[in-house]
């Protein structure tokens, strides 16, 4: 893969802002939903949509389209955000989250939404569905090019599915599937340091033959490095996205509280809950990166 020019990077962080104002005005509508995990994985989805992933957003069954399961559902809203600014249905259909009759459920429907690959909601089985996919790719098509990219978090690393996944792929070494594990390091009831403690990860997924890549999972050309290395490695690999779960908006970032809490229904030692969507709108749209004054 090429290196990124200054230009195509801007123009990824950019569409990565986009999607998380998308995120959050969605999450106001709705009135509910998971807020920290979406915030903090805008950049992986951007990196994917619109560097790496090959799909056609006029034809989302495409047979040479390569394949992204989410594992952990909850943070939805990212994907449908992503899918939505790349095309692949009305931006103004993100205001529809979590209604009756929506497309856009609060996890994903496969049978919904065109684009969708798995439906997903219980956590811990998305690496198993993607290696069975890649499996039955192998047989049914010995010369396919299709990449599977599968997202989940680390707080579902807790699930023994996902290590039965891993020790599979481990032996069969599928060099196309490529996992990209969201270590933002909380979960719904705290840090994953406390409710089960994860190190050493990188030397877990070594010794079960997998390729492991840590990335700054905010950093576009790295990011965008480590899909090139793994689509050139000869075995399964994982891509250790460290993340700030709720980027973008300080006041929500590294709190474990905004894991499942849409704005208006978070933590209120910080902002009341009638201040919460317009302040993260606010940040959102100022681009510094530092706290907006009338948000203190």
């Amino acid at each position: 893969m090429k290196h990124l020019k200054d230009r195509e990077v801007a123009m990824i962080e950019k569409k990565a802002n986009q999607i998380r104002i998308s995120v959050i005005e969605s999450l106001i509508e709705a009135g509910s939903g998971h807020t920290a995990g979406p915030l903090g994985m805008a950049d992986v989805f951007a990196t994917l949509f619109f560097s790496v992933l090959r799909y056609d957003p006029k034809n989302p069954q495409a047979e040479e389209r390569d394949r992204l399961i989410l594992s952990n559902g909850h943070i939805c809203p990212v994907l449908y955000a992503t899918m939505a600014h790349a095309g692949c249905f009305p931006v103004k259909e993100l205001l529809t989250l979590r209604k009756f009759g929506s497309r856009l459920q609060g996890h994903p429907h496969r049978e919904y939404l065109p684009g969708i690959e798995t439906s997903s909601g219980p956590l811990g089985s998305g690496l198993s569905q993607a290696l069975g996919m890649v499996l039955a790719d192998r047989i049914d098509r010995p010369q396919s090019s299709t990449y599977f990219y599968c997202l989940m978090s680390d707080g579902e690393l807790n699930c023994g599915q996902n290590w039965e996944a891993i020790m599979h792929a481990g032996k069969e070494q599928p060099h196309n599937l490529i996992a990209v594990l969201d270590r933002n390091g909380i979960q719904i009831d705290g840090f994953t340091r406390d409710v089960m403690p994860l190190e050493p990860l990188e030397e877990k997924f070594a010794s079960f033959n997998w390729h492991v890549i840590n990335a700054d999972g905010h950093n576009i050309q790295e990011l965008y490095d480590a899909f090139g290395e793994a689509q050139s490695a000869l075995q399964p690999t994982m891509i250790i996205a460290h993340t700030v779960p709720g980027k973008g908006v300080p006041q929500f970032e590294r709190d474990y509280r905004w894991h499942g809490a849409p704005p208006g229904k978070g933590p209120e030692d910080i902002l009341t809950k009638d201040t919460q969507g317009e302040c993260a709108l606010k940040q959102l749209r100022s681009l510094k990166g530092v706290i907006v004054s009338d948000c203190d």
